[in-house]
């Protein structure tokens, strides 16, 4: 069970996750202190780590809409927490797989800042108001990607069990 720590509506592009102006830094170690930079708030919570890993932020429709910059996937995988959202934008999505950031599709999630939700194979359950609803599952080879940790952890992996 993991707690929801914001829930954001539709349309969070990969500007507002991880602002162009920081496009300079993007080495992984280095990226999560400008995560939603711009929500000054949120971005303090986290740099301070007010958080536990595996927290939950929530999103609408289109989340990660916008320019393909892996580092809003990376910035957020720095500071170990998940997506759950409605509908999570196709390039979003695939960053998020190659990099190991945990991402969950729920079309019909609700769920407020302070709920508790346990994530399952098929379901995503809000324990905070008893409701349970549908995930979409991802296909296997890329669910398997992202549990790996992400495309290098995955590959190496592979690689090293042919070994002799």
């Amino acid at each position: 069970m993991a707690k929801v720590i914001i829930s954001l509506g539709n349309d969070i592009s990969t500007d507002d996750i991880y602002p162009g102006r920081f496009m300079a830094t993007v080495l992984p170690a280095e990226t999560p202190q400008f995560a939603f930079f711009d929500r000054t708030e949120f971005n303090a919570q986290l740099k301070a780590k007010a958080f536990a890993p595996g927290s939950i932020i929530v999103g609408g429709e289109n989340f990660g809409c916008g320019s393909s910059r892996e580092q809003a996937c990376s910035t957020l995988k720095g500071h170990e927490v998940a997506v759950v959202a409605r509908s999570i934008s196709r390039i979003f999505l695939q960053n998020s797989i190659n990099l190991g950031l945990q991402v969950v599709i729920c079309p019909a999630i609700e769920a407020s800042e302070g709920d508790d939700l346990l994530i399952t194979a098929d379901q995503v359950v809000n324990r905070t108001t008893g409701k349970t609803y549908d995930q979409v599952k991802l296909p296997a080879a890329r669910k398997g990607i992202m549990d790996a940790g992400g495309l290098i952890p995955y590959t190496r992996a592979r690689l090293m069990a042919k070994q002799p």
